[in-house]
């Protein structure tokens, strides 16, 4: 039936065999196919509803995806296979939904799939950004932004119709409303509602991404977030959270409405979930809405309460947004009394300054608003959740320790095994009976086979093909020449100095000065990066033009290229991961300990086999507790250990500097004539002088530390039974970190969804 209606639809549209169509012909039909299946497929309703607002959704292509949760993929493929096509190169033809930067974003599309696949009513709420972050583009060595589209004639979005006002100071703007599916694996389907202005203008844009950035009437949604290092930005980014945020609110009460629900029980019929502090808003927006529905003003408040819940997703301070009081004053005046009241009634019952949510320099603490007048506040791992009630956030922990609750981070197996790793699926399913697709503890069955030769074996090879895959990819891709009999050693994130590319930067100068030293590789190494800088962060531009000349450096040095290679892959997202993540080793996980709330690629790269590289930080602490001492590489001084170096103010990089010959020599190196030669000096110099001056994130505290458990790692690597043994206990307790446990916590614990 499938083969048929696919066959007519071809013949329908294109008036042409499907042997004859081109992949960009075939990938229309298979998206006009899909939107018709997903329309027919059930909506998942539900007495009680979540909304789960965030700034981001990096939900990747969507074809594939689609296809695996209708359950109809490897029909498709078969079809498309009868007629001489591959579905893997018709995929390629997609452009990725711009929609998203890192982690924060990926786990919001991961929640999406998951709380679908449980069968719960829960619709994600968001921004639809036309240009998205910005697409990235090495030019002389360095970052170059430019604008990424994605929006096309035909795609995944729907125009719902449905439009809402939404008042700013100075004027008014009328949203529309765009709605993708969200279908479940072999279940319903929710929706991510995207919310656009109607005047937004992509021929305002200059060169690179560039804007007027005043012009909110026909900017606000081009960008995630617009470069905010001026005041024009800051405004632009709070325009663009009333705005989500007002729609949401607005949308809510009026399902709410249709529904004939007492808005005085709004809390019995809705779940908010505030995915980190960028929808902070919808807490005096929904009191205002509220009040303008004839409810009282404290009994809004009370039942707002009783709706919100706050993911944290940061140790970072700074991450913590804190908005000038005027400023809100200039974009949204209407919401300015509610926050004051709301603030004096805090200082009204606490005396202590650091829980106010307006502190005295008139900036309005989002974090604080979401903790007083929310009934959850979660941490996304263990040790961040930890950290957050005994430091970062003790003093509201100690006010209201029945609010806070540990929700560990997880991602959606149907992206990152079926869809991206299909040999390893083959392989597993060769030694898992149980429905390890629905259920993925029952990975944990694989044990049984770890003194298996054959499985060990055929556990390897899938490794390799994967390797030689993405070898094939790079050199189509991006002109990139890859060793797939090389260890592949990756670290692929967004690029911040807490997450230490610069550190595995060092190495890499270690390692090039070794081989220099006669000093040669048992195995080759491939060290592979990508990540994107945000356009203002000139410390993380540096360290990517350093990785680039270092990449150019080992390359054209004949003495090092066949034991060493260097690559950054350009305009990292979320496809690009689908690549590099079954290909990878060993998988690199080094922030500075008590820094990284979870991390989600770590799961990935776990789930498919990798061996974790990392300080015991964020979520590898329970991976450590998963696979055990023999089976992950743990460095670096512990978040205790950190935590007490800021508190006492005892780490000075330059001692390190000044003591250590060895560390002395690695940093001089990053300017020395090789690479003055290849590189700006001026950018080398400066990221020379950050880790002798500053060094915020302690990279020298655990730099030699770092090259001797890589160099244990590589060495290891040689015992390919041993090594093998290491993967084959990574894949089986990844179980563990499926977003459908995660979600599941967070209904049983904070939504209550019926």
């Amino acid at each position: 039936m499938l083969e048929n209606e696919l066959t007519a639809l071809v013949q329908t549209k294109l008036n042409k065999e499907m042997k004859d169509a081109s992949d960009k012909e075939l990938y229309y039909v298979l998206l006009a196919y899909t939107k018709e299946r997903l329309k027919e497929t059930p909506a998942i309703e539900g007495d009680k509803k979540l909304y789960y607002i965030s700034a981001e959704f990096l939900i990747g292509k969507l074809l594939s995806n689609n296809l695996i949760n209708l359950g109809i993929y490897e029909e498709v493929a078969e079809v498309l296979k009868k007629n001489g096509r591959e579905l893997s190169r018709i995929e390629e033809v997609e452009p990725e939904p711009s929609l998203g930067n890192g982690g924060l974003g990926r786990l919001a599309a991961c929640f999406l799939d998951s709380i679908a696949t449980l069968g719960l009513a829960g619709d994600g709420i968001g921004l639809n950004y036309h240009m998205g972050l910005f697409r990235q583009v090495f030019q002389g060595h360095k970052q170059k932004e430019v604008p990424n589209p994605w929006i096309e004639p035909e795609s995944w979005l729907t125009d719902t119709g449905i439009r809402f006002e939404v008042p700013f100071r100075d004027f008014t703007l009328t949203s529309r409303l765009y709605d993708i599916d969200v279908a479940g694996y072999e279940n319903g389907k929710n929706k991510l509602h995207l919310f656009d202005v109607e005047g937004v203008d992509e021929s305002i844009i200059g060169d690179g991404i560039n804007f007027d950035k005043h012009n909110i009437g026909k900017n606000l949604t081009l960008f995630l977030y617009p470069d905010d290092s001026d005041k024009a930005g800051n405004l632009l980014r709070i325009y663009q959270q009333y705005f989500m945020v007002s729609n949401a609110a607005q949308l809510i009460l009026k399902e709410c409405k249709e529904k004939g629900y007492d808005l005085r029980r709004l809390h019995e019929h809705v779940a908010i979930q505030i995915n980190d502090t960028h929808p902070s808003m919808v807490i005096p927006e929904l009191i205002r809405l509220l009040v303008q529905n004839q409810i009282d003003f404290n009994e809004a408040i009370e039942i707002v309460q009783k709706t919100c819940a706050y993911t944290n997703h940061t140790i970072l301070a700074e991450a913590l947004e804190k908005w000038p009081l005027d400023y809100l004053e200039q974009v949204a005046p209407q919401i300015v009394p509610i926050i004051k009241d709301l603030d004096t009634r805090v200082k009204g019952r606490y005396q202590d300054p650091r829980v106010a949510i307006i502190d005295e320099q008139n900036r309005v603490h989002m974090a604080h608003m979401d903790i007083h007048f929310g009934h959850s506040v979660n941490g996304v791992a263990a040790l961040h959740t930890e950290i957050l009630k005994n430091s970062e956030l003790k003093h509201f922990y100690d006010i209201y320790p029945q609010k806070f609750n540990n929700k560990t981070n997880g991602i959606t197996f149907r992206r990152w095994l079926l869809h991206c790793n299909k040999e390893l699926v083959r392989w597993i399913s060769g030694y898992v009976e149980e429905d390890f697709r629905k259920d993925a503890n029952k990975l944990e069955k694989l044990l049984r086979h770890i003194d298996s030769e054959i499985a060990l074996e055929k556990l390897l090879d899938v490794k390799h093909q994967k390797k030689v895959q993405l070898a094939e990819y790079l050199k189509e891709t991006q002109r990139l020449e890859l060793n797939p009999d090389s260890i592949f050693d990756i670290q692929i994130k967004r690029l911040h100095e807490y997450k230490r590319q610069q550190m595995n930067a060092l190495y890499v100068i270690y390692k090039y000065m070794e081989i220099k030293a006669g000093k040669k590789p048992q195995i080759p190494i491939t060290m592979i990066f990508g990540a994107k800088a945000a356009p203002a962060y000139t410390i993380a531009k540096d360290i990517i033009h350093l990785i680039l000349c270092l990449q150019e450096l080992v390359d054209h040095d004949p003495d090092v290229a066949p034991y060493l290679k260097v690559v950054m892959v350009e305009n990292y997202n979320v496809t690009m991961a689908e690549h590099l993540i079954p290909a990878c080793d060993i998988s690199e996980q080094i922030s500075l300990a008590s820094k990284e709330a979870s991390g989600t690629g770590n799961m990935k790269f776990m789930l498919n086999g990798a061996v974790t590289l990392g300080t015991e930080d964020g979520a590898n602490v329970e991976i450590h507790e998963l696979v055990g001492d023999d089976n992950i590489y743990i460095f670096g001084e512990s978040s205790q250990q950190v935590i007490d170096h800021y508190a006492n103010r005892d780490y000075r990089a330059v001692d390190y500097y000044i003591n250590d010959e060895q560390i002395r020599s690695l940093i001089n190196f990053i300017i020395s004539p090789e690479m003055m030669k290849i590189g700006d000096p001026y950018h080398l110099l400066q990221i020379h002088a950050e880790l002798i001056q500053k060094d915020w994130f302690m990279t020298l505290l655990d730099l030699k530390d770092y090259i001797a458990t890589k160099n244990r790692a590589y060495e290891e690597y040689a015992d390919r039974k041993a090594w093998s043994k290491k993967m084959l206990t990574n894949i089986a307790m990844a179980g563990y970190f499926s977003s459908d446990r995660t979600i599941a916590e967070y209904n049983k614990d904070i939504w209550h969804l019926k």
